[in-house]
């Protein structure tokens, strides 16, 4: 299952993470963001050990989806090293999250 990751625990959890992090800026309101978290729950699971996978309820915490320019959502930001190394705005397939995670392990 993906963290629940907050303004609070965002730097510990993502920003110094060994591993690459995957990370889900959503809303529950959000009808785009509903279609995204299952494919989010998969990757959490198939990445398990090797990556983190959270996400940020941007209504909740606003901090960090302001500090990264998260303007729409959902947005999944990929960090390696405490650094944005990509970006994905909208609905995406599994694979280009995949693809991303898979390019940093």
């Amino acid at each position: 299952m993906a963290l629940e990751i907050t303004d609070a625990t965002f730097d510990e959890v993502v920003l110094q993470s060994d591993k690459p992090v995957l990370v889900d800026f959503w809303a529950a309101w959000c009808g785009p963001c509903r279609m995204v978290g299952p494919i989010i729950e998969q990757i959490s699971e198939e990445y398990n050990g090797k990556a983190v996978v959270g996400k940020v309820d941007v209504d909740a915490n606003q901090e960090f989806a302001a500090k990264y320019g998260v303007r729409n959502i959902p947005t999944v930001l990929v960090f390696k090293n405490g650094e944005v190394v990509g970006r994905q705005v909208g609905v995406s397939p599994k694979t280009a999250y995949a693809e991303a995670l898979d390019s940093l392990i």
